[in-house]
């Protein structure tokens, strides 16, 4: 490409990019992220763009041009014109027929040209003084906008669960099963998973996947979240459903898992069947997980006491982080917003960058396939104490 189309494509994939995630490109794209960038745009213009050249681009883009060669043809910098300039929906039969000139990526790159073509105003010939105070003034409304936006506070309640309603509201679904996502909304109100097969740790068999993992981003030393669900009952070994702390989204650096599960593994010993609340966490690739915290709140009989049944009615999981210490509870009851209770309190070496919202069944195929429907999560940011 020209230097005057290489200045295009970098702009233009850095506007697609804020359309998509609503953040500025900061850093190369992950493959999570280059997968679901790209069924944004497959979703919006009906026209492909494959998640390694999305990948790609976005190393492209974040690197200094000059080192790195990139050459995407004009129909890929039609396609991603027309993601930002919302054309309408088509397909490649389509475009060859209609718009063979790519029309949408010429009109991106004349918006730009004639930008940068401006002749300078008046404004530019300030003073040393006023543009230094300009500066400054707009640095503190970026450390106070930055501010705001560390400390505000996000819940859901699931009202709608459509991809343009999660997207909306910042959710990024990982590793779609469609089949079982299409059912999301079975339950009204409620975001509904299933127990597939599927772990966040690996062994020596398979690499780590969660599938129909709902992911949003968060940020902060210190905050609490909470996630209720609704008629969870596990009843086979390995299901379960919970919140997940991540540092990335690939399951290579540090998390925590916090769960309700089934559990009928007791070393050859003799018991019931129980539901239990876990903990695990990781310290990253190459380290085994550690259960930090196993309780059983239940003994399952067949079929289930139906005490047990009503006591699961609504659930809840609690984690508060103040810096290291994090602090997990629980809840049980037959009704909504039953009292927690205070699981257990300990510190890690953790600073999440993601949340994730799922429901497992381990990597056995064994185990049946139920729903984990979850009626409400929130996210609060806390001051530090």
């Amino acid at each position: 490409m020209s230097g005057l189309d290489t200045s295009a494509f970098v702009t233009l994939f850095k506007e697609a990019c804020h359309k998509c995630f609503g953040n500025p490109l900061n850093s190369m794209l992950s493959e999570t992220e280059s997968k679901f960038f790209s069924e944004k745009i497959f979703d919006q213009t009906g026209l492909v763009i494959g998640p390694k050249s999305i990948k790609n681009y976005s190393s492209f883009v974040i690197s200094n041009i000059n080192e790195k060669t990139e050459n995407p043809s004009v129909a890929t910098l039609d396609t991603l014109a027309r993601y930002v300039l919302n054309a309408p929906y088509t397909d490649e039969v389509q475009r060859k027929n209609k718009e063979s000139h790519y029309p949408y990526w010429f009109q991106c790159k004349e918006q730009f040209q004639r930008s940068m073509n401006k002749p300078r105003s008046k404004r530019f010939l300030l003073s040393a003084m006023s543009l230094g105070a300009i500066v400054i003034i707009a640095l503190l409304f970026l450390v106070f906008r930055k501010g705001e936006e560390q400390i505000k506070e996000f819940s859901e309640d699931f009202h709608s669960v459509t991809e343009d309603a999660l997207s909306g509201h910042g959710w990024l679904i990982q590793a779609k099963d469609k089949e079982y996502w299409n059912r999301r909304d079975e339950k009204a109100g409620h975001l509904t998973l299933y127990t597939l097969k599927g772990d966040n740790w690996p062994d020596s068999m398979t690499i780590p996947g969660i599938k129909n993992l709902l992911l949003r981003k968060i940020s902060g030393d210190c905050f609490t979240i909470e996630v209720r669900l609704s008629d969870f009952l596990p009843r086979q070994n390995w299901q379960q459903a919970g919140v997940l702390l991540l540092e990335d989204t690939n399951f290579i650096g540090k998390s925590m898992r916090v769960s309700f599960a089934y559990n009928n593994f007791f070393g050859g010993f003799p018991q019931k069947p129980e539901i239990i609340m876990q903990a695990i966490t990781s310290q990253g690739k190459g380290n085994k997980p550690e259960e930090f915290f196993h309780k059983s709140l239940f003994t399952l009989e067949e079929p289930p006491d139906s005490l047990v049944v009503n006591n699961l009615r609504k659930s809840a999981l609690r984690i508060e982080k103040q810096g290291k210490k994090f602090r997990l509870l629980y809840s049980t009851a037959p009704i909504e917003n039953f009292a927690f209770k205070e699981a257990i309190s300990q510190e890690f070496i953790l600073k999440p960058k993601y949340i994730g919202l799922f429901a497992l069944k381990g990597q056995v195929d064994s185990s049946a396939v139920i729903p984990a429907a979850f009626k409400f999560f929130s996210f609060r940011p806390e001051a530090c104490q």
